[in-house]
């Protein structure tokens, strides 16, 4: 065997100048990434600190207490994974890596804004970070804004106070009156620290922008402080049919079916003391999307029975594949067996069983809700299998894009993996062609697959992918694709390069761009495939079997980003497989080959 050559954290075996195998790897000490350390705290301040930021920025647990179901379509949303993600922490991490730490807060910012608001450092572990910072976009990101701040790129303060200061939502606090001037009806709610009963906020003042497109535009358009566009949801929207109609983000998103404008339910906003409020327009707090969680169950779904039983680091030893907390497991059980000192006692590890299967309950809920949406979003249009007369066979498939709101796929473009998997077969079943097939690492076969890059696989000439993927503009010279928006040298000393030119004079940033594959609203792609009959070496007749698969994002993103480490104790393999287990198969189509 011969030397093995390091692609980010991939390692590729070489033997005679042949790729003979391809792993994800983290073995070895992930690179030195610039980062702040945490200040060692005593017990006792550091609860005082969390008492204090606790008075700065509540918990979604307290909001919990009355909107129960608000709080458990949220704490299994993206908004609620926005921190927690692996995949975002070690990206922000390289990203900062790349960039000395000079773009600061740019992406996280988004993902924890009480993080940053607390000063917490910009990468680190995130158990050691403040809890309300883990549950990223929580209620008070959007229920503590009293500014229309527009496309700020997330950089938008938050009005500090306790759960007994003002909240802002769509409606005025008349129906908050009500509940409070009713203890008979609705018990003793209190609105100020320092007395006993149920914590309510003492007012609710009308914010009409958060009903408002406007509103979701500060973190979901991007732009990046040289110019650059990195995501353009709420840009797309603002030229889109559906604005034109009057159809807002919220109607699609938030509305009774993911995905399309679909109404509201009508329910209580609040149930205080066990009695609910008025009947109203109910929004949907579940926010489903292309993402999905590739972290233990125990840390994701939010759950306050979860945290309460372990803490973040205790329930990545809970190991839910062999067993534990299951009757199978247990009374099979070698009494010298040995587990973590939490796990050691056989009612915790039931206790932990029963809330693990309650949280998968809860993802498998949200990962239909999210393949609802990304159907809605992405269709198989006509479809021609032809015969050709010199015997070629011909397959024209079109893939259109389902909503008329955005782009698809929108926002982080570069990094949503979807394309199509077509495999001609003959009579006998035999495969004579494929296209948009993985390779070993969870890739399709593009010029970003390791197996692609080191000659051990043929790139897919015909592959249809609706990826986007950056352009780099080159120290001397021309141009190259990455998935990442890092200008970086690739020189043998690697640095990020400063702009020669004033974006304000160009109109544009002169270091990177991004090619667009995204299907405008209306739009659609057609993607052809040809098979030579050479290569037809079985009997006819021929079937062509179509599959539109989303990922949520691709594998060599992970490799890209895997020499700063994973959190959770997590290896890059075991990511990749995770990402690469969420994929969706979102459309299927089998058609026959007929004769010209």
């Amino acid at each position: 065997m011969g030397v093995a050559k390091r692609a980010g954290r991939l390692l590729v075996a070489v033997a005679s100048g042949t790729v003979v195998a391809c792993a994800v790897s983290l073995s070895g000490s992930p690179d030195e990434v610039p980062r702040e350390r945490a200040v060692d705290e005593t017990s006792a301040a550091r609860a005082h600190r969390e008492v204090l930021e606790e008075t700065m920025y509540p918990s979604a647990s307290e909001c919990r207490a009355c909107h129960e179901e608000h709080y458990r379509e949220w704490a299994v949303s993206p908004h609620a994974y926005a921190q927690l993600s692996p995949v975002f922490n070690a990206m922000h991490g390289k990203i900062l890596k790349e960039h000395n730490g000079t773009f600061g807060d740019f992406c996280i910012r988004c993902h924890t804004p009480v993080g940053m608001a607390l000063g917490e450092p910009l990468f680190g572990p995130n158990a050691e970070r403040d809890p309300v910072s883990l549950e990223g976009v929580t209620c008070i990101v959007c229920h503590r804004v009293d500014e229309a701040w527009g496309k700020n790129s997330g950089r938008n303060p938050l009005v500090q106070g306790d759960v007994f200061a003002p909240v802002f939502g769509p409606r005025d606090d008349s129906e908050l009156r009500r509940v409070l001037e009713n203890p008979d009806a609705f018990g003793r709610v209190v609105t100020e620290p320092g007395t006993r009963g149920r914590k309510v906020h003492a007012e609710a003042v009308e914010f009409s922008p958060i009903s408002n497109p406007g509103f979701c535009g500060r973190c979901h358009d991007v732009t990046f402080v040289n110019g650059f566009r990195l995501e353009e949801a709420f840009s797309e929207y603002k030229a889109s049919p559906a604005r034109e109609r009057g159809e807002s983000c919220q109607d699609c998103h938030m509305g009774v079916e993911p995905g399309i404008a679909s109404g509201y339910r009508t329910a209580p906003a609040a149930v205080v003391g066990g009695v609910p409020t008025r009947p109203r327009k109910r929004t949907n707090h579940m926010f489903v999307g292309p993402d999905h969680s590739v972290v233990h169950p125990g840390i994701f779904p939010h759950d306050p029975a979860a945290k309460e039983l372990a803490t973040l680091e205790e329930w990545t030893r809970f190991d839910v594949e062999a067993g534990w907390g299951t009757d199978a497991f247990e009374d099979a059980l070698d009494e010298d067996h040995e587990f973590p000192d939490r796990w050691d006692s056989i009612d915790d590890r039931y206790e932990a069983r029963e809330i693990v299967e309650l949280q998968q309950e809860r993802l498998a809920e949200a990962f239909a809700q999210g393949t609802a949406l990304l159907r809605r979003g992405y269709e198989l249009g006509e479809v021609s299998a032809v015969v050709e007369k010199d015997g070629d066979l011909e397959l024209v498939v079109e893939v259109e894009n389902g909503t008329d709101g955005h782009n698809v796929p929108t926002g982080f473009i570069a990094e949503r993996l979807v394309f199509l998997q077509v495999t001609v077969k003959d009579a006998g079943g035999e495969v004579v062609y494929r296209s948009g097939d993985l390779d070993p690492n969870g890739d399709v076969r593009d010029l970003h697959s390791l197996y692609v890059h080191g000659g051990a696989l043929p790139l897919d000439e015909e592959l249809f992918s609706l990826q986007s993927k950056f352009v780099l503009r080159n120290l001397r010279g021309g141009e190259r694709e990455s998935v990442l928006a890092i200008n970086d040298s690739p020189d043998p000393l690697p640095f990020v390069r400063p702009s020669t030119s004033s974006a304000v004079l160009t109109g544009k940033p002169r270091g990177a761009r991004i090619h667009k594959q995204s299907i405008e609203p209306g739009g659609r792609r057609t993607a052809t495939y040809e098979v030579d009959r050479d290569e037809l070496t079985g009997e006819g007749p021929y079937t062509a079997e179509i599959r539109l698969v989303a990922g949520m994002v691709p594998a060599n993103l992970i490799a890209e980003i895997a020499g700063v480490g994973f959190d959770y104790g997590m290896s890059a393999r075991d990511v990749a497989d995770a990402v690469v287990a969420g994929h969706r198969v979102l459309w299927e189509r089998e058609v026959p080959f007929v004769e010209e």
